[in-house]
């Protein structure tokens, strides 16, 4: 399983979509990307999998594909739009809530009204990333990514019945753990250990994390963690030794134990599930740009 990085040295990559088609030519395989993918798509038809997930494209959204989720096009014909990408340190902050996301995707619906706005200022942000640097460019680069990004934000908060206020002290703590997570998960799965990191209380800090996600503190970190597992033993060959030994289980036994208790089967039998219900003989054609 291959992992596509930024091709240029910046934090923020724009890739226009023109007439982009998907299963026609060489196809690619599952693969990570070491960056946040927004995939605005103002036209096409096809089907896409994020981690394992069937999404069908449907011209006028965005799919946001979270750093680290394995991505594969299915097929895909007359794609029209953009790719924002962006590495971590473009996204640090309040606005950066959006992008964390380890399961599935999240689909937001860009209103029929703002859609011209919103690639507009993706088409200036390629323009600008295109362009030779001088004093300016790093700081309009920012503020449109920043529009972009809180354009989103707001049409995601739109959908949703209920959400916590974008100032709550409890949505900032969320937005650190998840940020001490992505760091440590892979070391530490113990809550004390967060706690101590972001300096609260142990209680404060799962209160606050199931009044934003309804999950507390140990729930959160054990998903992270198993999260990860399945994609290991979805997409790549490693044995169930090398997949504990990589989401920080010393005894492959007790990841075992604990993975099944999570997932409801053993490792074994998780692989050979999947494998099975959900075969990747197809992924992207390779020749219109890495998706």
């Amino acid at each position: 399983m291959g992992t596509d990085r930024l091709a240029s040295d910046g934090a923020v990559e724009v890739v226009i979509v023109e007439d982009f088609a998907v299963g026609e030519g060489p196809i690619r395989e599952p693969h990570r990307h070491d960056y946040h993918e927004l995939m605005w798509l103002r036209a096409g038809e096809g089907e896409q999998l994020i981690d394992g997930e069937a999404y069908k494209i449907v011209p006028g959204t965005v799919t946001v594909i979270a750093r680290g989720q394995v991505h594969q096009f299915r097929w895909a014909r007359g794609l029209d739009g953009a790719l924002l990408r962006v590495a971590d340190a473009a996204v640090a902050g309040d606005d950066g809530w959006l992008l964390d996301r380890r399961r599935g995707a999240a689909v937001i619906t860009v209103p029929p009204g703002e859609c011209g706005r919103f690639e507009a200022v993706l088409r200036a942000l390629h323009a600008e990333t295109q362009r030779p640097p001088d004093p300016y460019a790093a700081e309009l680069i920012g503020h449109l990514t920043a529009t972009a990004l809180l354009w989103l934000a707001r049409w995601h908060d739109a959908s949703r019945a209920e959400r916590p206020e974008a100032d709550d002290a409890d949505v900032v703590l969320h937005r650190r753990f998840a940020e001490a997570l992505e760091r440590d998960y892979t070391r530490h799965h113990d809550v004390a250990h967060y706690a101590d990191a972001l300096a609260v209380p142990a209680a404060a800090l799962s209160r606050a994390l199931v009044n934003v996600t309804g999950r507390a503190t140990k729930e959160l970190i054990v998903e992270r963690v198993m999260t990860e597992a399945m994609r290991l033993l979805r997409f790549t060959d490693a044995g169930v030794g090398a997949v504990a030994h990589a989401v920080g289980y010393d005894d492959p036994l007790y990841f075992s134990r604990a993975f099944k208790r999570y997932a409801g089967r053993a490792p074994q039998a998780y692989r050979a599930e999947v494998h099975g219900s959900a075969p990747f003989a197809h992924s992207e054609d390779g020749a219109g740009g890495r998706q």
